[in-house]
């Protein structure tokens, strides 16, 4: 995975409560098996009218926010159903961070699995955002110091599971975090099975 250190960009906000994972990836889609391209799907009925044609009225589709790469959310936001697609289309349209009050568990731990910084935050902290970003102002989310910090410097701190923070900063899949957790008990496991079962290895250089 990329690794998550810094993100600096232009916020959206989706500020309605309970955005489920079929809003954020429809069901219609659900036969669509590869990651790449999923972006393109993602809030379909939000973004498009039933002709194909952008609806303006929607953030993501407006100028000031078509690059977003965060997204400010309201509470629950990712609730509903374990579709793992949701977050896959969420990163291939460019997002990289969600800051809600509030997430769908089983949504939650996908982000991190896809290299996604979802953030929880208090909810007057997040109108604070939200005004903040509303003319297209950018935040940046330093992983590093754990803060959101605006424009005029002004900081939000946050918090999150050490071990998921040190897999997203170095880009680590749940495979390298174990490895990376574990690497005693692994090089303590190899040195006892070359010592019982040396002929394993008998073919190496």
């Amino acid at each position: 995975m990329e690794p998550f250190t810094r993100l600096t960009s232009v916020a959206a906000s989706l500020p309605a409560a309970d955005i489920d994972t079929d809003i954020i990836f429809p069901a219609r889609f659900l036969l669509i098996t590869a990651k790449a391209g999923l972006g393109r799907y993602a809030f379909y009925e939000w973004r498009y009218q039933p002709d194909g044609a952008p609806r303006p009225e929607f953030v993501l589709n407006q100028p000031a926010f078509a690059g977003a790469r965060i997204l400010i959310a309201g509470p629950n936001f990712g609730c509903g159903s374990s579709r793992e697609q949701a977050p896959w289309a969420l990163h291939d349209l460019g997002i990289r961070c969600v800051i809600a009050p509030s997430f769908g568990e089983i949504f939650f731990s996908n982000c991190f699995r896809n290299g996604m910084l979802p953030i929880v935050a208090a909810e007057a902290d997040i109108v604070r955002l939200q005004a903040e970003t509303q003319s297209g102002a950018q935040l940046s989310v330093d992983l590093a110091t754990c803060q959101i910090v605006s424009e005029d410097g002004q900081a939000l701190s946050f918090e999150i599971d050490p071990w998921r923070r040190d897999a997203l900063l170095n880009g680590w899949d749940e495979v390298a975090v174990i490895l990376n957790s574990n690497m005693t008990a692994v090089a303590r496991f190899e040195a006892g099975q070359r010592a019982r079962m040396a002929w394993l290895y008998a073919g190496e250089q």
